[in-house]
This record gives C-alpha cells, structure tokens and sequence, in this order.
C-alpha cells in the first residue's frame, strides 16, 4: 500500500467513528441496546483501526507533516491540533473503561464516563477529519 494513501484512509477511519458514534447515541436515546451496542463496537472498530493506520503511517513515514498556510487559518489548524490532539490520548482508557462498565451490565457507571467521553471522542474524530482537510486538501 502507498503510504500517501494513509492519511485518507485515517481521516475516512476518523469519520466513519463519528457517524458510528452518532448513531450509537440515537440508539441509546430510543432506549434500542441491542442496536447501541452494534454501533458503538463499529466506533470502536473504526478508532482501533485507525489507531493502528496512523501509528503503521508514522513508523514508515519520519518527520512532521507541516501546515503550509498562514494568517487567521494557521491560528484555527494550531488550535484545532493543540486540542484535538491531548483529547485523543484520553480517549483510549476512558473508553476501555466504559466498555469495561457496559461488559459487565454496570449501566450507571457506564453511563457516569461516557457522558462526557461521547463529546471529546466525537470532538476528536471530527476534529481528525478537519485536521486532513486543512493539511491535504484545503
């Protein structure tokens, strides 16, 4: 596989999460488990493979990829970075955590993280997604 083809496939990874994610959090609404369940093991199949996707890109690829433009968007790419990027180190434990809790039927406590991890795993897998955009196709 060409290792140009990494960053969109990271940034697809990235989106398929968030929409998984959404979905997930209609489903949990409309009180329907079973089909929670489904949607949030294929966000965390999709965070897990991306996970995977960028570590294999950034083993075969050294160096940083640089932002090339400047003014007001340097400033939204270096603050969409500087936050997405300590936000996507939580996320891992914290989910494991959830999943953890939901394995073994403790709703309450499931419920306590993901309360606020939907929003920061959300914020972070867009946010992934925009990141891409603005490096590679902006």
């Amino acid at each position: 596989m060409p290792v140009p083809i990494f960053p969109t496939i990271n940034a697809s990874l990235n989106g398929l999460a968030a929409i998984f994610l959404f979905l997930g959090w209609r489903a949990i609404r409309a009180k329907d488990q079973r089909l929670h369940k489904k949607y949030m093991v294929a966000a965390l199949t999709a965070s897990a493979l991306f996970l995977c996707s960028y570590v294999t890109y950034h083993v075969l690829v050294q160096g940083v990829t640089k932002y090339q433009h400047e003014g007001i968007l340097r400033v939204i790419y270096f603050f969409i970075l500087l936050t997405h990027t300590p936000l996507a180190m939580i996320i891992l434990p914290f989910s494991i955590l959830a999943v953890r809790h939901a394995v073994k039927k403790n709703f309450v406590k499931h419920t306590r993280i993901t309360r606020w991890l939907l929003p920061v795993w959300m914020y972070v897998s867009v946010t992934g997604v925009l990141i891409y955009l603005m490096l590679y196709i902006f």
